[in-house]
C-alpha cells in the first residue's frame, strides 16, 4: 500500500523545497504578464513586447546546460537561494524603472536576460533535489506534491497578476512579484543538507560531455526528450497560437480562458492519481497517455464547441501529469545523483528549442492548409510520435524500483 499524498511533507527538507517551489512557480506566473503589460503601457507595440519576451527564452536555451552543470558541482540549495534572490533584484528594478518613469525597451530587455539566465541556472537544481530531501519510499508522492502544489501556485499566480496590474498597474505588480522571489529565497534558506551535496567539479566543458555521454547512454532518456521535442512543438503551435483564433472565431475569450483552467484542474486531479497510482513500468504508461495531449487539438479542429473541449483539456491535463511524474521518478531513481542536473538540463534544453518552432510555423501552415487540417495533422503526429517511441524495448521494460523500507535509508538514497 503506498504512502498518503502529504507524507512527505513529514520532512523538514521537503516542507522546505516544496514550498519554494511553489513561491518560485507563483512569482514566475506573475512575471510575464505583468512584464506583458509594462511593454503595452511603454510602446504599444508587438514587436517591442515580442523582443523583451523573447529575450528570456533567448537566456534559458543558452544558460540551462550551465545551471545543470554548476547544479551537479555545487550544493543546490545553495544555488538556488541565490538565483532567487538575483530574480528579486532584476524584477524589482523593473518594478523601479516602470513607477519612476525611466523604463526603456533596452533597459527590459537587458534586466529580461538577467533574469532569463537566473531562471536557467535554477530549474536543474530544483528539480534534481527532490530526491535528497525524502526517502526512497516517499520519491512518488514527493514529485507528486511538487507538481501538484507548483499548478496551485501557477494558477494563484496568474489570478494575481491580473487583480495587480487591473487595480494598481504593471510597475506594483512587478513590485509584489519580486516579494514572491524573495519568499521563495528564505524557503531555500532553510534547506540543509549534509556534504555530499557538493560535486567536486572538473573542467566545466569535462563536465558537459559527462552530462551528455550519462544522457546518450539510455535509450529511454533521449527518446522521451525527442518525443516532446516533437509534442511540445506541436502543442505550442496548436494550443497557443491556432487555440485563442479558434477561440475568437467560436466559443469566444471567456470559453478558451475556462478551458485553459479546466486544463489546470485536470493536471491537479492527475497530481492526486499519480501518488497513489504505482503501476511497475511506470514510464511505458506515462508516455502512453502522452497520446491524449491529442484529444484538445481534435476538439479544436473538428467540433469546435465549448463542451468537448473542455472535457478534452480535463482528460489531457490528467493525462499528462501521469507523465510528468513518471518521468521525475524514472530519472531520479535512474541517473546517479552526481549527473543528474546534467541530465535534467539536456532534457530541459530539447523542450525549450522545440517551443518557438511550434508558435512560428503554426500560423503559416494553418494560412496554408487550414486551421482544420493543421490542428488534426497534429493530433496524428503526436500519436504517432508517442507510438513509435513505446517501440523502445528499453521504455517497455524499465521497472519502478522497489522502494527501501522506512529506516533503510537517508533521504536521497539510490
Amino acid at each position: 500500500m503506498s504512502a498518503p499524498l502529504f507524507a512527505p511533507l513529514r520532512e523538514h527538507r521537503f516542507r522546505a523545497l516544496v514550498t519554494g517551489r511553489t513561491f518560485a512557480d507563483f512569482a514566475n506566473a506573475v512575471a510575464p504578464f505583468a512584464l506583458a503589460f509594462a511593454v503595452v503601457d511603454l510602446t504599444g507595440s508587438a514587436v517591442d513586447l515580442g523582443i523583451v519576451v523573447g529575450a528570456r527564452s533567448v537566456a534559458n536555451i543558452l544558460l540551462v546546460l550551465f545551471g545543470g552543470m554548476l547544479a551537479d558541482r555545487l550544493p543546490r540549495s545553495v544555488i538556488l537561494q541565490g538565483t532567487e534572490t538575483a530574480a528579486a533584484l532584476t524584477q524589482a528594478a523593473i518594478a523601479a524603472s516602470v513607477l519612476y518613469g525611466f523604463a526603456s525597451v533596452p533597459l527590459l530587455v537587458g534586466l529580461s536576460l538577467v533574469n532569463g539566465a537566473v531562471s536557467a541556472i535554477s530549474l536543474p537544481a530544483a528539480a534534481s533535489l527532490t530526491p535528497l530531501t525524502v526517502p526512497g519510499t516517499l520519491l512518488t508522492q514527493a514529485n507528486a506534491l511538487v507538481r501538484l502544489l507548483s499548478n496551485v501556485g501557477r494558477i494563484a499566480g496568474a489570478s494575481l497578476a491580473g487583480i495587480l496590474v487591473a487595480f494598481a498597474g504593471s510597475g506594483w505588480a512587478l513590485a509584489g512579484n519580486a516579494l514572491l522571489f524573495v519568499a521563495a529565497a528564505l524557503s531555500y534558506h532553510r534547506i540543509r543538507l549534509p556534504s555530499g551535496d557538493r560535486i567536486p567539479g572538473s573542467r566545466p566543458l569535462a563536465e558537459l560531455a559527462e552530462g551528455w555521454r550519462e544522457f546518450r547512454a539510455r535509450s529511454w532518456v533521449w527518446l522521451v526528450v525527442l518525443q516532446f521535442m516533437l509534442v511540445n512543438a506541436v502543442n505550442s503551435g496548436a494550443i497557443v497560437v491556432l487555440g485563442p483564433l479558434v477561440a475568437d472565431d467560436t466559443f469566444g475569450r471567456t470559453g478558451w480562458g475556462l478551458a485553459l483552467a479546466v486544463q489546470t484542474a485536470g493536471a491537479l486531479l492527475g497530481g492526486v492519481i499519480a501518488a497513489h497510482w504505482r503501476p511497475r513500468r511506470m514510464l511505458f504508461l506515462g508516455v502512453a497517455l502522452v497520446m491524449a495531449d491529442a484529444l484538445p487539438m481534435i476538439a479544436l479542429g473538428v467540433t469546435p464547441y465549448l463542451a468537448p473541449l473542455l472535457l478534452a483539456m480535463f482528460l489531457g491535463g490528467i493525462a499528462l501529469e501521469q507523465f510528468s511524474v513518471a518521468w521525475d521518478v524514472s530519472l531520479q531513481e535512474n541517473i546517479p545523483p552526481e549527473k543528474l542536473a546534467r541530465v535534467y538540463s539536456y532534457d530541459m534544453l530539447g523542450s525549450f528549442l522545440a517551443l518557438p518552432l511550434g508558435q512560428i510555423s503554426a500560423g503559416p501552415l494553418a494560412e496554408h492548409a487550414g486551421r482544420e487540417a493543421t490542428l488534426i495533422g497534429g493530433a496524428v503526429l503526436v500519436v504517432a510520435t508517442t507510438a513509435l517511441v513505446l517501440c523502445s524495448p528499453q521504455i517497455r521494460g524499465l521497472v519502478r524500483r522497489t522502494p527501501v523500507a522506512p529506516g533503510g535509508g537517508s533521504p536521497g538514497s539510490h
